[in-house]
């Protein structure tokens, strides 16, 4: 007989399971077990109009009724949690301290997505903890990844960005956005916003400058960043830029809508900072703000970030549209529900808040991360037998940045920093020395008339700098900071502060160059008698609202302070500048004798390259380039470190300095992993992800976007780069073997033949040799990166389709896969390659173009002078000739039958011009027409042109060669 208690457990087995009743939920939108579209239809359905309309800003109040809380899009996290704004605060900046990985370049330069997408994931979870704490402060909204094409160097977001390469680009971007995201397959740990919808690449003049993208610029290289994370479902969503693209605010770009198409997931589009306010104000592109906000609505604008937290002004625009009929109910319906859908798939409003809800970071694994992505993203670009240090007894660290790590714009603040410094010291141990020299000059100003010191506070706060020392003690010393162009920053000696300007004087009170308009730049000029004047260079000075603007030298008022007051240098206050301390010849003393030099040279992101600020060369600091050169004289064991966010013109450097090393602003582990590097403890991998040139005479202008017209990127650049994109060197050697080219897959054998383990990122570029257009040089296929024991041989395998190989066809407005051989390059960069071979694609052959049929006039081969401008402000676009003699060709058209009649339809807000028909040669090819354009009175009111052809046969090129300003939007030969 069994025990009674197992009778008892018997019986419980057999019994039925109990009825647990399903948790009970108020409405049906709080049961997660609903379809996700049924949830975001049922809470639409209970909001008002006016509820709907409030979701439609930045800052999403709380509908307490529905227990809604406050939901706030938009927290910068690029390369680490940086910063958002506090709701309750007016909207003022709130910097998270969290663990703040390389710059985006950086991270790209590692060309590892498992990486990135490791590191994608600590944020979010940093995030997530952040969110937790605060959520009105800290949204799960992220504005990240930037996947603008790094097309020019010279670009002052360059750090934010990945690579010039589309490709490397998408393939980082869905790394990073699947990292923020988790990997539940219907819930977010963050939601990834891509940055910044199209073709933006230059901040001056940023909000009114158009980017003229011919088609296939648009097609394949442009839209393609966005186009590959969107459809693998990496991003929740599209930022579009503050630019024009062809004439039109990317803020009411039809694309914001048709992109749409790319995913099979809803998309909450938010506008940029203020965008929507651009529309009425620089660009005047609308009349009233409630045109533009009714059409950036249509358009796909799902959320207004205008005003700061200060709905009202959104709010009765769109109202205002409503009554006017710019808009219906279901237009706003349609924009709410995709907001709607995104906070639902961040579990917001599930009773748990969903499987990421009580997601928490580890600092410590994060800290390790962050270590193993600097020194992974570093990038050898010379070593002539210097590297790995072996056992040095003395190192010298030197230069500006030697002692120093520097945060950026969309960075937050560092819980620690180890220093390039302090992490060679650490490694050195007690057994070694470093010697360290920033190598700058500490200098002290003297007032010429009065004979008095110019100084600041001793105390962390510093103060007010007056002319008042009578010695040139501590407090009236400063160290000269050259960031190149002659600017330069001045750290107070006595308590270790930059210098800025506080809009009633200069203070030493900041830790580093900040803000928007950063107040810590000044140049030290030399008047024609020899005295020292100090100009004030903040970048608020270019407005004409600020002070500096028409008074941007600095004088000495009757109390001692200095304050901006002079016009011209003549009329500044004159200052003698005495030397304290040489910063070369510190920078030498340190590094004479030393078994090896380290000099860290570099930028200040704050100041060289940024938000609303471009570059105008790639050049060093001239300072900084005689630092390296009087080090290397000093010490045949200098190796340079040069730490910045984009390519530099080194070209002294490359023929003259034994060892190179570049890396980005990395973050709170950069002198661990400089160290890990330098010592050879990790291999370096890195690679330049995009092309350095030798100078900027090898680049057109920066506003120029037509890549294969102006041979830009590596695709298309004939010239000699500095190095390549994919350059980067190793302590060991890679060995290549026969390359196997198959109908669907490209394989080689890739072995390592040094002594040390090491990383190679293999890298299959492709040619294609024949075409009806010009096909780039070489193209990014794929990459892999490969960790090769010595010795270890692995085979490497790129999937190829004839998919990959297609491009626009402007002939028929489609993709093309053109029957061809295309050669098939593997190597270690794309100057290097290693192995070749060809394959042979199976496609079309594009016909003769047909031009009877309605053709788009922007699907031209080539061009001169013209640009693309809006054919409306809702959609299209035309050509748009400025001046006499531009044209545009349309190539190997068939003329067969002799078409007997040009039609076109042009809009012409000026006086009446003429086009002219041309064949082979826009200026002496044959007259087939000349045409005469009536004005139409407004760029947007088009009629048809119509007359008759001369007799031609046969194919030819044909041109429409314009006689003067004039829209042109299709056109037809009958």
């Amino acid at each position: 007989m069994a025990p009674p208690v197992l009778v008892a457990a018997i019986v419980l087995a057999l019994a039925p399971p109990a009825v647990v009743a399903p948790p009970a939920y108020e409405y049906p939108f709080q049961n997660p077990r609903l379809p996700l579209q049924v949830r975001v239809d049922d809470l639409t359905g209970r909001l008002t109009l006016d509820e709907k309309i409030s979701l439609l800003h930045q800052y999403q109040p709380a509908i307490p009724r529905l227990g809604i809380k406050l939901f706030k899009s938009g927290t910068e996290a690029l390369h680490g949690l940086a910063w958002s704004n506090d709701y309750h605060d007016n909207g003022n900046v709130v910097t998270a301290t969290a663990t703040q990985f390389p710059q985006a370049v950086g991270l790209a330069s590692s060309w590892d997505p498992g990486l990135v997408r490791r590191v994608g994931s600590a944020v979010g979870d940093e995030a997530r903890q952040y969110h937790r704490q605060n959520p009105d402060v800290w949204g799960l909204n992220v504005w990240a990844p930037v996947v603008n094409l790094l097309r020019d160097p010279r670009w002052g977001r360059n750090e934010e960005g990945y690579s010039e390469d589309p490709l490397l680009t998408g393939e980082l971007a869905v790394a990073y956005g699947t990292g923020l995201q988790g990997d539940d397959p219907r819930y977010l740990k963050t939601a990834p916003t891509l940055k910044h919808y199209l073709a933006y690449n230059n901040e001056v003049r940023r909000d009114t400058t158009s980017a003229f993208v011919p088609p296939r610029v648009l097609h394949e290289y442009d839209e393609v960043p966005f186009r590959i994370p969107l459809q693998a479902n990496a991003a929740t969503g599209v930022m579009p830029g503050y630019n024009l693209v062809n004439g039109r605010p990317n803020t009411v770009s039809p694309d914001l809508d048709s992109i749409r198409q790319w995913t099979d997931k809803p998309l909450f589009n938010p506008s940029d900072a203020f965008a929507p306010g651009n529309l009425t104000a620089s660009q005047q592109y609308y009349a009233t703000q409630a045109e533009a906000n009714a059409a950036a609505i249509k358009a796909g604008i799902n959320s207004f970030t205008q005003d700061g937290t200060n709905a009202a002004g959104t709010v009765d625009a769109v109202h205002a549209a409503l009554d006017q009929g710019l808009l219906t109910v279901a237009d706003i319906d349609d924009a709410v529900k995709q907001s709607l859908s995104l906070r639902f798939r961040l579990g917001e409003f599930d009773p748990d808040g969903g499987p990421f809800g009580g997601v928490t970071a580890d600092a410590a694994a994060n800290a390790r991360l962050a270590r193993e992505a600097a020194a992974e993203s570093m990038v050898l670009l010379k070593n002539s037998g210097v590297l790995p240090l072996g056992a040095p007894k003395t190192v010298a660290v030197v230069g500006p940045l030697a002692d120093t790590l520097y945060s950026d714009w969309y960075g937050g603040n560092m819980p620690y920093k180890v220093t390039p410094r302090q992490g060679i010291a650490e490694r050195l141990g007690a057994s070694g020395t470093v010697r360290s020299s920033e190598g700058v000059d500490r200098i002290a100003l003297r007032e010429t008339s009065s004979g008095r010191y110019v100084t600041g506070g001793s105390g962390a706060s510093g103060a007010m700098l007056a002319a008042n020392g009578t010695a040139a003690d501590a407090t009236a010393q400063f160290d000269v900071f050259d960031w190149g162009a002659g600017v330069v920053t001045l750290r107070s000696v006595a308590n270790g502060k930059t210098v800025g300007y506080n809009w009633s004087g200069f203070a030493n009170d900041q830790a580093q160059p900040n803000g928007w308009f950063v107040q810590q730049q000044f140049k030290l000029e030399t008047r024609s008698d020899g005295a020292t004047v100090l100009k004030y260079v903040g970048y608020e000075s270019a407005f004409d609202w600020a002070p500096s603007y028409h008074n941007p030298y600095v004088v000495v008022q009757a109390d001692g302070t200095l304050n901006l007051g002079a016009a011209t240098a003549a009329e500044a206050t004159a200052f003698t500048r005495s030397v304290v301390r040489g910063g070369v010849g510190d920078a030498v003393a340190a590094a004479t004798g030393a078994d090896a030099a380290v000099v860290v040279v570099g930028s200040m992101p704050f100041i060289n390259g940024r938000e609303d600020h471009d570059r105008t060369d790639l050049s060093l600091a001239e300072g900084q380039a005689a630092l390296i050169r009087a080090v290397r004289q000093a010490n045949p064991n200098t190796i340079v470190v040069v730490e910045n966010s984009y390519p530099t013109a080194l070209n002294w450097e490359q023929a003259n300095v034994p060892a190179m090393l570049w890396t980005s602003h990395a973050g709170q582990e950069t002198g661990h992993a400089l160290a890990d590097v330098l010592f050879g403890d990790v291999n370096p991998s890195g690679r330049l992800t995009q092309t350095w040139y030798r100078s900027a005479a090898d680049l057109p202008p920066i506003s120029d976007y037509d890549i294969i017209g102006s041979d830009r990127t590596y695709q298309y650049f004939t010239g000699q780069p500095l190095y390549p994109i994919g350059y980067g060197l190793s302590y060991t050697t890679f060995h290549y073997g026969q390359l196997s080219v198959g109908r669907s897959s490209v394989s080689v054998d890739v072995t390592n033949k040094g002594t040390r383990a090491g990383d190679e990122v293999v890298q299959l570029y492709t040619h294609q040799r024949t075409s009806r257009v010009e096909q780039p040089l070489k193209q990014l296929r794929g990459f892999q990166k490969v960790h090769l024991a010595p010795g270890q041989t692995r085979r490497v395998t790129f999937s190829v389709e004839p998919s990959d190989f297609r491009f626009w066809d402007v002939t028929r407005d489609r993709w093309v896969v053109e029957d061809a051989t295309h050669d098939v390059l593997v190597g270690a960069s794309a100057s290097d390659i290693r192995a070749t071979g060809t394959l042979r694609v199976r496609g079309e052959t594009i016909p003769p173009r047909d031009l009877r049929p309605v053709t788009s006039a922007s699907n031209f081969d080539t061009y001169s002078g013209i640009t693309l401008v809006d054919f409306s402000k809702a959609s299209g676009t035309s050509v748009g000739a400025s001046a006499g003699g531009q044209w545009v060709r349309y190539a190997d058209a068939d003329l067969r039958g002799g078409p007997a009649s040009f039609s076109g339809r042009f809009a012409n807000p000026g006086a009446a011009t003429t086009v002219q028909v041309r064949l082979d040669n826009p200026l002496s090819g044959p007259v087939l027409a000349t045409l005469t354009v009536p004005t139409t009175g407004d760029p947007y009111a088009y009629t048809t042109v119509t007359g008759a052809l001369a007799r031609a046969t046969g194919r030819h090129d044909v041109y429409l060669v314009f006689g003067g300003p004039v829209r042109l939007a299709t056109f037809s030969l009958r």
